[in-house]
């Protein structure tokens, strides 16, 4: 064991401060990655818990929040030429003005919906892996609806089994979701045929993504490779994972989220290098006798800085743990209140970095109390 661990390890206390600021500089920024990564789930929940292999998007599309104008409805029918495609199916919705059906005493509420529709086949393309027979039976009724928990409060449903009404067309809550959280705009899951109802199913020249099942899913990233040299600029396929990556993109280059996330680094920095430095200062200075019994005994100067580097190294190490064990608890917590969170694997590496930095800049600017740590000193 290097001297610099075994003295963080026996005065934890003199660095707990730099730990704890470390932790909460990961914490900070991890937070807000996870939460709008998250916030862009939510909205793609449906597509990326889909059992499709392959989604198809308009041909200028760079994820699915800015992919197009949608497609030429031919496309659907083009797609079953690829021998390998057994199943294409187009994400269909629409919205409208949703009004609940209050009981005495409680206020009426107006709120802007979204409809989202699903095939009720439990084989479907279009059907959640997650959802359940239960939800498969309950679509089923004419006008039956599946709104999340999450929405229940804005949208001023009681209780399983109220109504409401979308366009003036009254509508009966089904069934209760978890897992597919309202974040900003409800959105209120039903049948195919519930769409065609409230007359919101797309009956134009043109459809929203295409859904695309293959017969051997591990040919997915062929199947999209063949489908897109014949699209003639027609559309752009894309394998569910690829997308699910490029939506996390797409999320995080939004103009306010990099702002707030540049500012949570900018702020970050001051504050763990602020912080840790100076508790590793206090804490070099604190042991500046060992340090000069050092030298003393023949350790070279460039030595004694590689020590205090190494602390920082390790102080960045504990930091990271320390972030881990809170963003662990924020996201439980988050999940707790309906709301998921996420957080890219580059994300999480380049916020890692970020802290390791912190860490070791914070060692080099605590460097210069070595020049108190003079053998001379000993002997006052």
């Amino acid at each position: 064991m290097s001297l610099a661990l075994a003295t963080l390890l026996y005065e934890w206390r003199r660095y707990l401060a730099a730990i704890i600021a470390l932790a909460f500089s990961g914490l900070l920024v991890l937070a807000q990655v996870g939460m709008f990564t998250g916030i862009g789930k939510a909205f793609t929940a449906t597509i990326d818990r889909s059992p499709a292999d392959i989604m198809v998007l308009g041909p200028k599309a760079e994820s699915l929040m800015n992919g197009g104008n949608g497609l030429p409805r031919r496309v659907m029918a083009q797609m079953y030429m690829h021998p390998e495609v057994v199943e294409v199916a187009d994400l269909d919705g629409g919205g409208g003005m949703w009004s609940n059906d209050p009981p005495p005493g409680k206020k009426r509420v107006r709120e802007w919906i979204q409809t989202s529709a699903v095939d009720t086949r439990s084989d479907a393309v279009t059907w959640p892996r997650d959802y359940n027979e239960n939800i498969r039976v309950a679509l089923l009724e004419p006008y039956a609806v599946a709104i999340d928990r999450t929405g229940m409060a804005k949208l001023g449903i009681q209780k399983l089994g109220d109504r409401a009404s979308i366009n003036g067309k009254t509508v009966y809550i089904r069934y209760i979701l978890d897992g597919y959280p309202n974040m900003m705009q409800p959105t209120v899951v039903v049948s195919r045929d519930t769409l065609r109802l409230l007359g919101q199913a797309s009956t134009g020249s043109r459809v929203g993504p295409l859904m695309v099942r293959i017969k051997d899913p591990a040919r997915a990233e062929i199947v999209r490779d063949q489908l897109n040299a014949t699209s003639d600029k027609a559309y752009r396929a894309w394998t569910r994972a690829e997308l699910s990556e490029a939506n996390d993109g797409a999320m995080m280059k939004e103009s306010f989220i990099g702002i707030m996330l540049g500012f949570s680094v900018f702020l970050g920095l001051l504050i763990g290098v602020g912080i840790t430095s100076q508790t590793l200062r206090g804490a070099i200075l604190a042991n500046i006798k060992e340090f000069a019994s050092l030298r003393a005994l023949g350790v070279s100067m460039g030595s004694l800085r590689m020590i205090v580097i190494e602390l920082g190294f390790w102080t960045g190490v504990a930091g990271l743990a320390a972030t881990a064990v809170l963003v662990g608890a924020v996201s439980q917590l988050a999940k707790m209140n309906g709301l998921p969170m996420s957080f890219p694997i580059p994300m999480v590496l380049a916020s890692a970095g970020f802290l390791m930095l912190i860490a070791v800049v914070s060692g080099l600017l605590a460097l210069g109390i070595l020049k108190k740590s003079q053998p001379a000193d000993l002997l006052r």
